[in-house]
């Protein structure tokens, strides 16, 4: 977005508001969730919407306690379409007119990060659950996100293609017009040829937009002797090139990121998924803990299993919830309050369905990555997990 188009949003918020409202008196704190009703990812806003939904609802049946009084959390929700533009007034119109204690998304980088900047810059608290960029949350002290890093998936998968397919050789194939393919697949180049040397990463091929033959570019990784095909590309084209390489006679593993982790893709990709990894937070076959709780009382409800993204919006609004509760008391002043839950934020030590997490100063998690496979069933399953160390 160009800098005077910025200015120009800024200039009207600052006009408009944010005001100190007294939220106190109703007994309701609201929340905000902006999510892709709409657009290119509709798979995933719905995904967002169910898991931030089934949160509030669990939330107000405990009841929320915050400094001894009893408060009611209200999801406000915004479709941005899976646009930039929208994803910034639908942020505006949340932060100033509805007045939201926190703002749940986007999900994506592409819109995270422009969001980020406008909530940053007005003090309202934001966690993006499913964003892995680095601009997201840099220099943002009131922005948060609750995936894994790209850096961190591409060490974790670098090191299971060494231990499981003895893999000395990669190859990579991605949308070069999409921004979190082209991070994700940077960050996989350097940890890649960290270990295994410059040029182990024997075949570069890209795509652009809504290309649906990828003849050219996988004959090219055929052709180049790799050891495993690295996709990290966003779940809606993964079904064509997975498909399209298994009949083009390619036998060797295919592995992706976090991006694939919608349950879209587990319905349409079926057996030609079947035996591939990635790496995430969440697979829901297997799970334990509360992330066991989580998919019983998920599948109950909606009646199919929870992919990722439901289950990191889901565990946004409980760990907003629990930093409310943790700030002792609030003023019924918006903006005192969110700064009060901003610093509640950054020092909390959380456990959620997607395992425990802590921000250590910054508002990138330490968590786990999991290195989940697609099983026979369709089912998505834990198989691995690389931690953090202490």
């Amino acid at each position: 977005m160009k800098r005077r188009t910025m200015a120009g949003l800024f200039a009207f918020i600052l006009a408009v508001g944010p005001v100190a409202t007294l939220f106190a008196a109703d007994g309701v704190i609201k929340l905000g969730l902006s999510s892709s009703k709409s657009g290119n990812y509709t798979d995933v806003g719905a995904s967002a919407k169910n898991g931030a939904e089934m949160a509030v609802q669990e939330i107000n049946a405990s009841g929320l306690i915050v400094g001894g009084k009893t408060y009611t959390l209200e999801l406000t929700q915004v479709d941005n379409g899976s646009d930039r533009s929208t994803a910034i007034n639908n942020a505006l119109n949340l932060i100033s007119k509805d007045q939201v204690m926190a703002i749940v998304g986007p999900q994506s980088s592409d819109r995270a990060i422009t969001v980020g900047e406008l909530a940053n810059s007005f003090k309202t608290p934001m966690i993006s659950p499913w964003s892995t960029s680095p601009l997201t949350t840099l220099s943002r002290p009131f922005v948060f996100r609750m995936t894994v890093m790209n850096d961190l998936q591409a060490k974790a998968i670098t090191g299971f293609a060494a231990k499981e397919w003895k893999a000395s050789k990669a190859a990579m194939l991605y949308d070069e017009l999409s921004l979190d393919p082209v991070e994700m697949s940077r960050a996989f180049r350097q940890a890649f040829e960290k270990v295994n040397g410059p040029g182990s990463v024997v075949a570069v091929e890209t795509y652009r937009g809504k290309e649906t033959d990828f003849s050219k570019q996988l004959q090219t990784i055929i052709n180049s002797n790799a050891d495993f095909l690295y996709v990290p590309q966003y779940h809606r084209d993964i079904p064509a090139i997975v498909s399209q390489a298994k009949k083009m006679g390619w036998k060797k593993p295919i592995a992706g990121s976090n991006t694939w982790s919608v349950i879209d893709l587990v319905e349409k990709c079926g057996d030609a998924c079947t035996g591939s990894y990635i790496t995430g937070n969440f697979a829901a076959g297997g799970a334990e803990g509360k992330g066991r709780t989580f998919t019983e009382n998920y599948q109950k409800k909606y009646k199919i299993l929870p992919d990722e993204v439901a289950a990191l919006n889901y565990d946004s609004v409980y760990l907003i919830a629990a930093s409310l509760k943790n700030t002792g008391g609030l003023t019924g002043n918006i903006v005192e309050d969110r700064g009060k839950l901003r610093n509640q934020i950054a020092v909390i030590k959380f456990e959620g369905a997607t395992g425990p997490l802590n921000f250590s100063g910054t508002g990138d998690p330490a968590k786990c990555t999991l290195l989940i496979k697609f099983g026979g069933n369709g089912v998505l399953s834990a198989e691995d997990k690389v931690c953090p160390e202490k």
